[in-house]
């Protein structure tokens, strides 16, 4: 059993987090619910801060929010003086709701649109991540319109893509994001970007694949961009004031999985980034930025479910039925993602079983656990499933007509409502119904 954060079997046999019973909270906000361990979130927020600090480097840790958007996770983000990575104009507006500081927000996304940017620009977000030359021509005429100066970071694809304890090395042309370093559109755009005096080129930004495991993938990428940077010294005399390394660190969803600790990957960077410097006479080590989202939330989030109905195919298989399902969670049925899951109000007893925990969603596909041991359950019990705080909620939807789950933070022993339930009212008011006879 792996208990992630402040997470402990409490009194009565419960799954205790944050030291609150989840199954006491289950029953007063309803299930599906969403749990957030806020110490956990602020420890790794703060291990990757100290990581830095501690090697004395320039930089900014940023939150990609796309791993869990809302104005309470922004408003703990600043709190911990962080950075914000948003990827569209509706998490910009969330933002900006919070009352996050424009200046640390960085704006990424392979297809900006002319009011998005517009909108980040008059915000006066901190930099543009630019992706692609569309976008350079966009920025190009609202920085114009508009007399701003915009920071921006150029996008890279480096030829190295990471993911767990693979990586590969190619020449990654075949990708929606950012410019190529191989085949010549990362020096066309420096040129470009160069030349135009609205733009102030704070750096690169690249992001090598996600839920990573090693550390390799990093440092090889970083070769590569040191090696291409020196290019850019002699041919265009620039050398970048910021180097953003992305993402991508990985967390433990099951037993299977072996993340390093955060300060590892940090440290990893930041050594391997003072080895390429060597080729930089004179030059100081530019400013280190990092995007991590789903190792600052993932595993401080757990759903708790209600368990309904059971059905078993003697031979085959036991189902066990929730009242979420893809509709929460849908990364098991897309892309196979595997979770670990408790009988929150069982904690002390000894599994007796194995079962399928199957969502209700009108489906064959939605199932969030196979075969998995657990104790004999019966529809008076609670199943958590943990390290569900990244890409949850965040790609909820109301498929079937399903309202999305309320969101709860805890932190010693005090619980707060974030995000409340849905409600069926909520699921029509946007609907306009047909005037009459119109379409008869």
């Amino acid at each position: 059993m792996n208990l992630h954060g402040t997470a402990q079997i409490g009194q009565n046999h419960h799954l205790w987090i944050g030291g609150t019973d989840t199954v006491e909270l289950a029953k007063k906000y309803g299930t599906p619910l969403y749990l957030y361990d806020v110490s956990l979130i602020k420890n790794r927020a703060r291990g990757f801060k100290r990581a830095f600090q501690e090697k004395g480097v320039g930089f900014q840790v940023a939150y990609a929010s796309k791993a869990f958007s809302s104005i309470a996770m922004f408003q703990l983000i600043e709190q911990e003086g962080l950075s914000l990575d948003v990827v569209s104009g509706g998490e910009l507006f969330t933002a900006l709701q919070a009352e996050f500081p424009a200046e640390r927000i960085h704006f990424h996304g392979n297809n900006k649109s002319y009011e998005e940017l517009e909108f980040a620009l008059n915000a006066g977000v901190g930099c543009i991540v630019v992706d692609n030359f569309f976008e350079i021509s966009l920025l190009k005429m609202i920085s114009s319109k508009l007399d701003k100066k915009v920071n921006i970071l150029l996008r890279l694809t480096p030829g190295i893509e990471a993911h767990t304890h693979d990586y590969i090395i190619t020449g990654q042309e075949d990708s929606k994001f950012g410019f190529d370093l191989g085949n010549g559109q990362a020096d066309k755009a420096l040129e470009d970007v160069l030349a135009f005096e609205g733009f102030r080129v704070l750096g690169i930004h690249c992001h090598i694949g996600s839920q990573i495991f090693e550390t390799e993938g990093f440092t090889l990428a970083i070769e590569k961009l040191f090696s291409h940077f020196k290019k850019w010294e002699e041919s265009f005399k620039y050398f970048p004031e910021v180097v953003n390394l992305g993402g991508g660190f990985g967390i433990q969803y099951t037993s299977e999985d072996t993340p390093l600790a955060p300060e590892q990957y940090v440290t990893a960077m930041i050594d391997e980034v003072g080895k390429q410097m060597r080729r930089f006479e004179g030059r100081d080590l530019p400013e280190l930025w990092i995007e991590p989202g789903r190792s600052l939330v993932g595993d401080a989030g757990t759903t708790i479910y209600s368990i309904g109905s059971q059905k078993e195919i003697e031979g085959v298989r036991h189902y066990v039925s929730v009242d979420g399902g893809m509709t929460d969670n849908i990364r098991p049925a897309l892309y196979q993602a595997k979770y670990e899951a408790y009988v929150a109000n069982k904690m002390n007893e000894k599994p007796a079983q194995t079962v399928s925990i199957a969502g209700k969603c009108c489906e064959s596909g939605d199932m969030l656990i196979w075969d998995i041991d657990l104790p004999i359950v019966t529809d008076n019990d609670y199943l958590a499933v943990s390290c569900t705080g990244a890409y949850g909620y965040s790609m909820a939807s109301n498929y079937n007509r399903i309202q999305r789950p309320a969101v709860v933070f805890v932190e010693n022993g005090e619980e707060q409502l974030v995000v409340k339930r849905e409600t069926y009212e909520d699921l029509i008011k946007n609907d306009i119904p047909l005037k009459t006879n119109v379409f008869v």
